[in-house]
């Protein structure tokens, strides 16, 4: 029987790397598309050798051409850390609308599955705890951050819109804060700053005074949430996440633990709409997916350290 073959967008990024990876797993012929403004060939690097396995550097707010059949089409291309989508506003929202519009007309036309990456910023600075796929969100959309929110909003639009009109067979996940292996040292992002200031003896930045929540999915339980997500009849949202809550200050103390560092903390202001609580509402994944994470905080944060720490 012929392998199903997926096209994923965003494939050497940290999250697209690590579902590349998974999909070889489960018998998928992949073709890999990154224009690597963020992704790195490093993350593919084991990849490349594998005959199942396609590297296209592209960047896909160009037309796609893709020769033969396509099964499934999974974009999950854009920058995603607030370092990233602050320095290529535009880009964000060219990737976040083009792009998927591009990817979109490939699914179309290869009559393929399609899966748009969202994310939890959708909800922006929630006023509803925890945040329900029901949950309009509270956004703003000419903020510092409105290029990367509303980009991802509006690709939820455009994947609705096709599923509407042309009958196109989709899935949208809505990513909260993961982290794991293959996160760019200095991406900007809680999880990787606290590890690289705590492994170089630096003080561990905390914004405001570090009350704020997070809640931390390690991403080898994400990539299993979306690869049953793939297989699943729900054409609507679905928040993938770790619903337990840590503050920031919680965070910072366990990567101090877990590190052995000396390191201090130190206080800095609040950037702008920085959201205050961030936790989901995964009962509907539980539901559909039978799926709920499995590790840990402390479990993943010391995998992650690991791998930093052979990079520092």
């Amino acid at each position: 029987m012929p392998k199903k073959i997926a096209v994923v967008t965003g494939g050497a990024g940290f999250i697209g790397s690590h579902l590349c990876e998974r999909l070889i797993q489960d018998d998928f012929r992949v073709i890999c598309l990154d224009n690597l403004i963020t992704g790195k060939l490093e993350n593919i690097r084991r990849l490349l050798k594998d005959k199942n396995f396609l590297f296209k550097k592209h960047n896909v707010t160009e037309f796609i051409g893709i020769k033969g059949k396509v099964d499934y089409v999974l974009h999950f291309a854009s920058p995603a850390s607030p370092e990233d989508y602050l320095e290529f506003p535009i880009p964000t929202l060219k990737v976040g609308s083009l792009g998927t519009h591009n990817a979109l007309g490939l699914a179309k036309e290869k009559k393929a599955k399609f899966m748009f990456a969202s994310t939890s910023e959708v909800y922006g600075d929630p006023l509803i705890h925890p945040q329900p796929e029901s949950y309009w969100g509270n956004v703003n959309p000419i903020g510092v951050r409105g290029c990367y929110d509303e980009s991802k909003r509006f690709g939820e639009a455009i994947t609705m819109a096709y599923r509407r009109m042309h009958r196109l067979d989709t899935r949208i996940l809505r990513i909260f804060n993961t982290y794991g292996p293959r996160m760019r040292i200095l991406d900007g992002r809680v999880v990787p700053n606290f590890i690289y200031q705590a492994l170089h003896h630096k003080p561990l930045t905390v914004y405001g005074k570090g009350k704020q929540t997070r809640s931390f999915c390690y991403v080898y339980d994400l990539v299993e949430g979306i690869a049953r997500l793939m297989r699943a009849e729900i054409h609507t949202p679905v928040n993938l996440g770790n619903p337990h809550e840590f503050t920031i200050m919680q965070l910072a103390k366990l990567v101090i633990e877990l590190t052995g560092t000396k390191s201090k903390i130190v206080f800095k202001p609040l950037p702008e709409d920085d959201p205050k609580q961030r936790k989901p509402d995964i009962a509907l994944a539980k539901k559909i997916l039978g799926w709920q994470p499995k590790i840990e905080l402390k479990e993943g944060l010391g995998k992650t350290i690991d791998w930093f720490s052979r990079r520092a």
